[in-house]
Parts: structure tokens; C-alpha cells; sequence
């Protein structure tokens, strides 16, 4: 496989960094409305965790300074002492309680904070059209949310420790401005080299892992197809499994090359830089000692001015390194916001019509023309029939004719770029979406199935029968399901598949029927069964339809089914080609038409002499 490296994603630049900041006050009022309660307790932890580093530098003078004392005085009156000792224990003891109440707040809030936005994410996310979902760019994006619903949890804990540490550095710097101001100077000048070099490469390892989205998504697929009870049966008969490594391998390899040479040179530099740092901290140390020998401070003042200056160094580089993780952090944040800010084509209007009572006229479909995004051909043209109430109408086409689009048209997943769909002489845009859909039942030829229980897997198609029994196992009855769930060791409980312990999988056919059901399940005005029936047997196949047009009387239906024996069933047959309605009429009419239905059929017909 050839080497391809992912396309080149610009370096965030300073300024770009400082502007994703602004994604903070959203960020926080997420937070904020997540939990009030435990924002505020870990705001009023952190600011009382902030003012004991000084508080206990401050006390450790005192302990040196009266041991001083007592040596040169030879005084054996230690109250004093011990007094300042036992306010050093309390504040030991009271920093490890405040950061224990930390911890337990934030780790509370972050959980709940992650469980809320991937709520959020999969509402949005059910609001969204499937052209969306069917574009590469916005999976990508789609991919980036997700990924930032857990470690945003990190960006918080990051924020809040940056207002504790300003807290405490404010406090200790007090100490070194009455001493020497210029010390603080010094302090800046060691630390923001250190700064700058982690800025630029936190901002290249952004670029790095926003630029390998798309691989990481391919990469994911390759383990997921090379170890997967549902590809597991052609990996192994297809002896696929040396080529899906190899594919693995050639790409994570590339990403490790592209990881390695960063971290390398982020080791090298950051290893310069921070010698830096430790030079100026050490010449400030020299020069207290200096002061002190001379006797300008006391031995208490060297302890509490040297240990406030190596903190405030550690403060202070942890308070820039943590910026750099911030600013990155945020623009992470932005990519959960873009994905938010996405928004669907396919709406309700502002003001519905109610779906009718009863359909009197039917679904028109009036010179319909669509193309699928980033497509130039047209997946369907010049539409132009109708689908009368209580009609079964049958869709007959080769691979491509256009039968699944007409489908989709039909239930609002796409919508018509020319001509329009009338439900009632209105065009269906002017009906309520969800209102629209509820009225119609779609089961497609690559149905999903789900690793539920048997009686949960009928229910999806109308999620609000979940708990009503009777109407499941009626369903799973007129799907013939019933069956195959009796012979189940726990009934409609019994979960399906294999992926979760104690699930037992289905033949193809079984599953079909268990998808059946979920479309009987919603008594819907407009039945659509799209190739339902393809892992059954022509008997089985037969069985099934014959109960589908008993159950569908007095109801619109749609079928599509390459088998002719029951497209034979429908009270009509339309016949598609290249997008386009080529014949339409009844098995009889077609066939004594002599056109491309009678063509097909024959063809088929010659297979069974």
C-alpha cells in the first residue's frame, strides 16, 4: 500500500490560540449549568487550597526564626514554638482535606459534565439529515465531538487550578516584593523561554492530531473489520487478515514516525529551556544566601524567600505550560462547538399543516429530480406518478434504477432538488417531520441489527409500544416472528447477537422476520418494505408478502423485491430505469406491453424451467 500522509493542517499561530479562549465563557456556562452546587463548592475549595502555601512558608519562617531565638538566648520557653508547629500540622492537614474535597468535586462534576455533552451530542446528532452523515468532512468533525466529550473534563480541572495558582502566587509574591522586586523580573525572564517552546509545539501536536483525523477513522476501521463477530465469517474465508494488518500497520506506522519526531524535538528543546529556567532560579537563591551571610535577613527570611521563589517558579511555569494546554484545550472546545453549530436542510416549517385524518388522494410524486450531495448525476428524474390510498404499489429496477432514492424522497431523508412530493395535494416540506415519519414505516434491505432483547429489537419501530407486550408479540405474530422467538431460551427477553454475554445470533431469515415486525409494530398509513425478505427462501418469501397484503388492507404499501412471483402481488408494478419511471401499470398490462418488464420477467421465468 502506498504511503499517504495526511493533508497538511496550518499551525495554529499565537494569536489564533489567544481568539479560541473565547470558547471559555460557552465552556463554562455548560459547566455552571451542569451542577451550580458542586461549581461553586470547587471555586470555594480551590480559593481557601490557595492561600495555605504562603500561610505555611510563612509559618516555617517563624519555626526557623524562633529556633534562632532559642539557640542564641539559650531559653528553654518552647510555647512559642510549639504553638507555630501545631498551626504548621493544622495547615498540613487542612490542605490535604481541601484537596481531597477538590478532587471529589471536580472528578463528580467532570463525570456528570461528560454525561450531559454526550446527551447533547447524540440529540444533536438525531436532529441532522443523512446527506450529513453521509459526508466525509462531517464525519470528521463528528469524530473530533465526540472525542472531546470526555476530555473536556481535563480542560476544566485545568481553568480552575489556573485561578488557584494566581491565588497563590498573588500570596507568595508579596514576600519577594517587600524583599526585592526585581526578583520577580528574574522570575519571568527564566520561565517564558520555557513557555514559548511549549507553545509552539502543543500547537504543532494540534495540527498533528487535527490533520490525522480522517487515518484515525480508517485506522479504527481496520480494527474493527479485523476483529468483529459480524466480518469475522469473510476475514477468515477470504484469508483477509495479513492484509488488513498490513493496511493497520503501513498507516500507524506513518503516525508514529509523525509523533516521534515531534516528541523528540519537544524533548530536546524543552530539556534547553528549562535549563534556562533553573539558571535564573539559582542565581536569585545565590543572592539570598549572599544577603543572608551578610546579615540583612534572617536564616527564617532565606527559608521562607528561597522556598517562595522556587514555588513561585514552579507556579508560575506551571501556570504558563498550563495555558499552553488551555489554549489548546480550547481549540479542541471549538471543534465540539463547530459540530453543535452544524444544522439541518431537512426542517419542519415554521408553522405545520396536521397530517390528515384520512389520506383521500394519496402521494404525488409531480416531476421529481434529485442528486445525491457532491454528485453531478441524477439519481432519479422526472418522477412523475401517484401512489393512490390503499394501493400497493411494487418498484422493479436493476441495481442503481433509483428504487432506494424514490424510497428515501418518500420518508423526508432527502428532498427533491427539482419537481415536489404532494401528500394531499400539499407538498410534504409543509408537513411536520417527525409527524410525517410517524405516519410511515420503512424497513430497508441492510436493516440494522441490534444487540437487544428480541421483544427491544421489535419495539424500535415504535419505541413508545416498548412496554406494551401484547402489541409487541402481536407484531412479531403478523411477521411470522413468533416463531422463531418461542424457540428462544428467554422469549422476547432473549438478547440478540453476540457482541454482549448470554446473546444468541439469528439466521439472516430470522432476523428479517424480527425486522418485519418492527414495521408492523407502527400501524403507519404508508408501508415501505425495501428488499425486506432477501435471506428467505421463495416459500418463506411468498409466505411473508401473502400475509403483508392481508395486513396492509386499506393501507398504502410500497415494496420492492427482485422476485417477480411477488412483485406479481402489488396492484400496480413501476418500472425504473437510469432514475427515470420507464413503464408502470399492472403485471397483465405489462406484460402484454412487451417492455422492459416483460423483458425481466421472462429473463427470470427461463431460470426456473
Amino acid at each position: 500500500m502506498a504511503k499517504r500522509r495526511p493533508p497538511e493542517t496550518d499551525k495554529p499561530s499565537f494569536r489564533e490560540r489567544f481568539e479560541a479562549m473565547r470558547n471559555l465563557p460557552a465552556f463554562f456556562r455548560q459547566i455552571w449549568q451542569t451542577s451550580p452546587l458542586l461549581t461553586t463548592l470547587n471555586l470555594l475549595l480551590r480559593l481557601g487550597r490557595a492561600i495555605v502555601p504562603a500561610a505555611s512558608l510563612y509559618t516555617g519562617k517563624l519555626i526557623v526564626d524562633e529556633v534562632v531565638r532559642l539557640t542564641s538566648t539559650h531559653s528553654s520557653d518552647l510555647n512559642t514554638l510549639w504553638l507555630w508547629i501545631g498551626v504548621e500540622f493544622g495547615l498540613a492537614i487542612l490542605s490535604d482535606l481541601l484537596s481531597r474535597g477538590i478532587n471529589l468535586s471536580e472528578s463528580l462534576l467532570g463525570d456528570w459534565y461528560a454525561h450531559r455533552t454526550s446527551v447533547r451530542l447524540m440529540e444533536h446528532a438525531a436532529t441532522l439529515d443523512l446527506a450529513q452523515f453521509e459526508d466525509a468532512v462531517f464525519y470528521d468533525k463528528l469524530e473530533r465531538a465526540r472525542q472531546q466529550t470526555a476530555g473536556r473534563t481535563q480542560l476544566l480541572s485545568q481553568v480552575f487550578g489556573q485561578l488557584q495558582d494566581v491565588l497563590t502566587m498573588t500570596s507568595l509574591a508579596v514576600g519577594l516584593v517587600a524583599f526585592q522586586p526585581w526578583l520577580l523580573a528574574l522570575l519571568l525572564v527564566a520561565v517564558i523561554p520555557s513557555f514559548l517552546g511549549e507553545l509552539h509545539f502543543n500547537a504543532r501536536s494540534y495540527s498533528l492530531q487535527h490533520g490525522w483525523t480522517p487515518q484515525r477513522r480508517e485506522l479504527d476501521y481496520y480494527r474493527y473489520i479485523g476483529a468483529s463477530d459480524e466480518t469475522a465469517k469473510e476475514v477468515k474465508l477470504f484469508g483477509l487478515s495479513d492484509f488488513l494488518i498490513r493496511r493497520y500497520e503501513s498507516l500507524s506506522e506513518q503516525y508514529f514516525r509523525e509523533n516521534r519526531k515531534l516528541s523528540i524535538e519537544r524533548a530536546g528543546w524543552g530539556s534547553l529551556l528549562l535549563t534556562i529556567g533553573t539558571v535564573g532560579y539559582y542565581a536569585a537563591y545565590g543572592y539570598i544566601v549572599v544577603r543572608t551571610v551578610s546579615g540583612a535577613v534572617s536564616l527564617g527570611d532565606l527559608t521562607f524567600l528561597a522556598a517562595s521563589f522556587r514555588q513561585m517558579r514552579g507556579l508560575l511555569e506551571g501556570l504558563l505550560g498550563r495555558f499552553n494546554s488551555i489554549s489548546q484545550g480550547a481549540l479542541y472546545l471549538k471543534d465540539l462547538f463547530e459540530f453543535f453549530e452544524i444544522r439541518p436542510n431537512i426542517v419542519s416549517p415554521v408553522h405545520p399543516l396536521p397530517f390528515p385524518a384520512e389520506i383521500r388522494e394519496g402521494f404525488t410524486f409531480d416531476d421529481v429530480g434529485f442528486k445525491y450531495p457532491n454528485s453531478d448525476k441524477w439519481a432519479v428524474r422526472h418522477l412523475s406518478f401517484r401512489l393512490h390510498p390503499g394501493e400497493k404499489l411494487a418498484l422493479v429496477g436493476e441495481n442503481g434504477a433509483g428504487k432506494t432514492t424514490l424510497v428515501k424522497l418518500l420518508g423526508r431523508l432527502y428532498d427533491p432538488d427539482e419537481g415536489q412530493i404532494l401528500l394531499e395535494g400539499r407538498d410534504i416540506r409543509e408537513y411536520d417531520l417527525a409527524e410525517l415519519r410517524a405516519h410511515i414505516g420503512v424497513i430497508f434491505q441492510d436493516y440494522l441489527r441490534f444487540q437487544f432483547s428480541a421483544g427491544d429489537n421489535i419495539a424500535v419501530g415504535d419505541i413508545l409500544q416498548r412496554e406494551n407486550q401484547p402489541v409487541i408479540e402481536r407484531a412479531a405474530q403478523q411477521s411470522l416472528a413468533d416463531d422463531v422467538i418461542s424457540r428462544l431460551p428467554g422469549g422476547y427477553g432473549q438478547p440478540l447477537g453476540r457482541r454482549f454475554s448470554g446473546g444468541v445470533d439469528l439466521s439472516g431469515g430470522q432476523w428479517q422476520k424480527v425486522a418485519l415486525a418492527r414495521a408492523y409494530l407502527r400501524e403507519a398509513d404508508l408501508l415501505i418494505l425495501d428488499e425486506p425478505t432477501s435471506a428467505l427462501d421463495a416459500r418463506a418469501e411468498y409466505e411473508v408478502f401473502q400475509r403483508f397484503a392481508e395486513l396492509t388492507k386499506g393501507k398504502m404499501a410500497v415494496l420492492i423485491s427482485h422476485r417477480f412471483s411477488t412483485v406479481r402481488m402489488a396492484d400496480r408494478i413501476l418500472v425504473l430505469e437510469g432514475g427515470k419511471v420507464l413503464e408502470i401499470g399492472t403485471h397483465e398490462e405489462l406484460i402484454r406491453h412487451g417492455g422492459r418488464y416483460a423483458e425481466l420477467f421472462e429473463l427470470q421465468a427461463e431460470g426456473y424451467r
